[in-house]
């Protein structure tokens, strides 16, 4: 039995995702695969001149690439709400880590699941809200068949899982390897049924701890050799060579596996008419602006990469678009592609057509936002509750004091000259902070402060901000 079944809302879907685009006697299946915490820019192909990641770079020459791939509220757990519920985060209610997604708010799982899909989810969830290590039962899966999870570990090399059963299980070795594994797996046998699957695979890494890559990628990165960027600044130097060193040996291995899961596609029949997807839940900052990790609105944070490949519906040669897309629209892009009708209360947009390359760019900047700057390291780093807008061009942000961060990153890509405040860009700044307003009107986002959202949404945290959490 699925878990609902979803009353039928044609026009809402109509209104909100577009005509459907290619609509298949045979749906596609999907295999979106998506890491923690890599940035758009440490890839071969986006021109890091540190890092080998050559499968990638070689999947990014025959895929549609996006170099506008925005993650709104770049943080692990709101990213993966709004991935399975295509929503904002106060709307879903993850703006905070280690909090539950509602059993019965309708995930793109569901949708898939109600229209004949078989549906599976490896590795981590953060979205259960219970427990690091606790066990996850079926009614909180989300609408997920094959199920091999444990809900937050970055115990890379001792990283353990649940299945069916509510006895804990262990990867052999490094994590991500046994996940692709089980993957694979996966794979081979759903290629042999007359359904259509769908199947997420979550990644840990390149999440620091950054030294834990198995030792043969390590030995790939010389700290000392590393071209660091330019926004850098000279204290932070040391530092950043040393996180970078062991994060490019992460991405190096996640690499590899995104090769054997390609080669699994391809060997096993099934790659024409699989939407295959590479992407992260948001990037790191790794130094750049003197920042570390995530929930900031700088490039190196909020971009990340998005590779899609479909050889039946997209062609075998690669594109590269520049349009923006923000993580809302994952969910109706990958439903409009199976022709599948879209779960209540979707605020994202498809973009299949696009895609496709028989639509338009997307005209719509991406709206960025922060909540709620949870944890205690995050405040002492200047973290902030912010709202803003990334477009092609230019990065607009607001803190709660008012205008904070603008960029033109056309002319200045490392977004090392703020013009927030600079006299001579009085039109600019009219003209976006006006984007950022329609932006919050229609999302019906008050830009309140993280206390009012916690309350709320009556969740408990402590004086940092953090919800607590069993390890």
């Amino acid at each position: 039995m699925k878990r609902r079944t979803f009353l039928q809302c044609g026009a809402v879907a109509a209104l909100t995702a577009g005509a459907r685009i290619h609509a298949a006697p045979v749906r596609p299946n999907i295999v979106f695969v998506f890491a923690d915490q890599w940035r758009a820019q440490a890839l071969g192909y986006t021109g890091d001149p540190n890092v080998y990641t050559p499968h990638l770079d070689r999947l990014a020459a025959a895929s549609v690439k996006l170099t506008n791939m925005i993650s709104g509220w770049p943080v692990c757990s709101p990213y993966r709400g709004t991935l399975l519920t295509g929503q904002h985060p106060d709307r879903h209610g993850i703006f905070l880590n280690d909090v539950p997604l509602a059993p019965e708010r309708p995930t793109i799982g569901d949708a898939l699941q109600s229209a004949g899909y078989h549906t599976g989810y490896i590795g981590k969830w953060h979205l259960d809200g219970h427990g690091r290590s606790s066990f996850i039962p079926r009614e909180r899966r989300q609408g997920f068949d094959h199920w091999k999870v444990l809900e937050c570990t970055h115990d890379y090399n001792r990283s353990f899982y649940y299945a069916d059963g509510d006895t804990k299980l262990e990867w052999e070795g490094y994590d991500a390897f046994a996940q692709t594994a089980d993957a694979v797996q996966y794979i081979e046998a759903r290629a042999k049924a007359s359904e259509p699957f769908a199947l997420f695979l979550s990644w840990g890494p390149p999440h620091n701890p950054y030294e834990t890559a198995p030792e043969r990628f390590k030995a790939l990165y010389n700290p000392a050799a590393l071209r660091l960027r330019a926004n850098v600044p000279g204290d932070w130097e040391e530092r950043a060579r040393t996180d970078l060193a062991g994060y490019y040996a992460h991405c190096s291995a996640l690499d590899e596996s995104v090769g054997v899961l390609w080669e699994t596609l391809q060997r096993t029949g099934i790659e024409d008419n699989t939407v295959f997807v590479f992407t992260s839940d948001h990037g790191d900052m790794l130094g750049s602006q003197g920042e570390q990790r995530k929930q900031r609105p700088w490039d190196e944070s909020i971009r990340v990469p998005f590779l899609i490949r479909y050889p039946r519906g997209l062609g075998n040669h690669g594109r590269t678009l520049d349009g923006v897309m923000n993580s809302p629209d994952i969910l109706p892009t990958l439903l409009d592609f199976c022709d599948v009708d879209l779960p209540p209360g979707v605020q994202g947009r498809s973009h299949a057509a696009w895609l496709y390359g028989e639509g338009p760019s997307p005209s719509e900047s991406a709206l960025l936002a922060c909540y709620s700057p949870f944890g205690e390291w995050t405040r002492a780093m200047g973290g902030r509750e912010f709202r803003g807008v990334r477009n092609e061009r230019f990065t607009y942000v607001e803190s709660l004091e008012g205008p904070w961060l603008l960029y033109d990153n056309h002319t200045d890509p490392f977004q090392m000259k703020n013009l927030a405040v600079a006299p001579g860009h009085e039109k600019l700044r009219a003209s976006l902070q006006g984007d950022l307003r329609r932006h919050l009107d229609r999302a019906e986002d008050s830009f309140s402060p993280g206390a009012h959202y916690v309350q709320q949404w009556g969740y408990s945290v402590d004086e940092s901000g953090t919800a607590s959490y069993a390890p």
